[in-house]
């Protein structure tokens, strides 16, 4: 589903000197590469842009440009919510529903600035002055590629910004593998390369430069995956004493919940991993399957189709019975 409502949108943009830029609590990839790159392009617009993130996020993605100049909202609420409060234009990135950005919840509810939403969530609420939202899109990387070319600001794209998208499409896609990847993608995708993208090198730093905690980790939720009776569902998990036994760091987790469909016969994985007092749910699934309602019905979260998340307030344990009950376990 596509919603796009942008009437008078420039005119406002014109009028506003200083913009915030947020994404969603516990930011991934996408939500940080549409971030910075739409930084770089308006501050060549000459803007005055704060990035502000709810909180921090994986190291893999600290070698995007822009990276040192990220506020993170945990670690200062003072400081970013007198740059909320002077905002004159605030986007919202890679999220649908204020809930999403967490403690900076109450701040942009209070913000007086207008609101632009870009955003590739399914349900999006209505808050926003300014909403660009498209269901079907790969990754709001390649949204706000899309949305720069409605204003001509695709001429502002450097190798910087380009490797920001590139970064958000190619891990929200999988590397170009999952259902939403369209030719459109590889078409925008191609075009960042045209800028001086070196794909196999971004690559690389994304994907193959994790701590070696990250392979213990991995093995001890192989070592313990379990499989429904018809092979169908695959739940994967961490213990909070694994994680703090193995190292965990955030963001080192990170797309382990892929690993579940990769058995032969699976069409759901869920990867559950314990926190202090709450356990936090990825679900991912193969063609039909609508993990998105999934997790709005039975998880407290929601997504895409094939890809979406949640949590329960209580223990591993307790999280692994409730899954059992809820997924399609037999």
């Amino acid at each position: 589903m596509k919603e796009i409502r942008l009437d008078n949108f420039i005119d406002e943009f014109d009028k506003s000197q200083r913009i915030v830029i947020t994404n969603h609590t516990n930011p991934d990839g996408d939500a940080m590469g549409s971030a910075l790159a739409l930084q770089r392009i308006l501050e060549k617009l000459g803007k005055t842009v704060h990035v502000i993130v709810p909180n921090p996020y994986p190291k893999f993605l600290w070698h995007l440009t822009g990276n040192d100049r990220v506020m993170i909202y945990s670690n200062g609420k003072k400081a970013a919510n007198a740059q909320i409060e002077a905002a004159d234009m605030i986007f919202h990135l890679d999220y649908n529903a204020y809930h999403r950005s967490a403690d900076m919840e109450e701040a942009l509810r209070a913000a007086q600035a207008k609101k632009v939403m870009i955003d590739h969530h399914q349900q999006p609420e209505s808050w926003p002055d300014f909403i660009y939202s498209d269901t079907v899109m790969s990754s709001t990387c390649q949204m706000v590629y899309e949305f720069c070319t409605m204003y001509n600001w695709d001429q502002f794209l450097d190798k910087e910004s380009a490797e920001c998208l590139y970064t958000g499409i190619v891990t929200d896609t999988g590397s170009f593998k999952f259902s939403a990847t369209t030719s459109r993608t590889h078409e925008v995708a191609g075009k960042l390369l045209d800028l001086g993208v070196e794909s196999q090198q971004l690559q690389n730093k994304i994907f193959d430069s994790q701590p070696a905690a990250r392979l213990k980790l991995l093995g001890t939720m192989l070592g313990q995956m379990e499989t429904s009776a018809d092979g169908t569902v695959v739940l994967l998990y961490l213990s909070k004493a694994q994680c703090d036994a193995l190292g965990y760091e955030k963001g080192i987790t990170e797309g382990f919940v892929n690993y579940g469909l990769s058995v032969d016969g699976a069409q759901i994985a869920c990867f559950m991993r314990e926190e202090e007092g709450i356990v936090k749910i990825s679900l991912r699934s193969k063609g039909l399957l609508d993990v998105n309602e999934l997790a709005r019905a039975s998880f407290n979260g929601g997504g895409h189709k094939n890809a979406a998340g949640g949590r329960l307030d209580t223990d591993i344990a307790a999280a692994l019975a409730h899954a059992k009950t809820h997924l399609p376990w037999s």
